[in-house]
């Protein structure tokens, strides 16, 4: 036992979507308030959840859109980035792939209980509102990749119709 290497343990159960909408002729990014008690009243820049049995991470990616915004309709993209956070309570490291998705003109977010409020933010605003370390590097690299350039199509998953 003397030679085995003690490891933090890596998590990898979630995911987390970016919801990107144009908005006078702009990209705007979708801000969540929490409103329960993990994070609760604070601004987050993703929906994010756990995969279910069976579930592909993006599949768990449409579904948790759609349950906690009540959105169908979008094109989703691997952004090939990642949420993480080390847990120093209970000592392990938490990485959940990102995606983004882009939503119709037409689409209106519906709140379930998880969230208190919403708004739509250019990727500025939204940069200055979020508070966990490392979210302004996702945001900045989603703007980057997705909103300043047309997204590659190798990264689309799923269908969404």
């Amino acid at each position: 036992m003397a030679n085995e290497e003690a490891q933090t343990p890596i998590r990898s159960t979630g995911i987390a979507v970016v919801l990107l909408k144009k908005i006078e002729g702009m990209y705007k990014v979708l801000l969540l308030k929490r409103a329960t008690p993990i994070l609760k009243d604070m601004w987050c820049y993703y929906i994010g959840g756990s995969l279910e049995q069976g579930e592909q991470a993006w599949q768990a990616a449409l579904r948790e859109v759609k349950e906690e915004t009540g959105i169908t309709n979008l094109l989703l993209y691997s952004t090939n980035t990642f949420d993480q956070i080390y847990s120093p309570l209970e000592n392990y490291i938490y990485i959940a792939p990102v995606f983004v998705g882009f939503i119709e003109d037409d689409e209106h977010v519906r709140l379930n209980d998880e969230h208190s409020e919403y708004k739509w933010l250019s990727f500025k605003e939204a940069i200055e509102y979020v508070s966990l370390p490392g979210n302004d590097e996702v945001l900045t690299h989603i703007e980057k990749h997705f909103a300043k350039k047309s997204p590659l199509d190798w990264l689309r998953v799923g269908v969404t119709k």
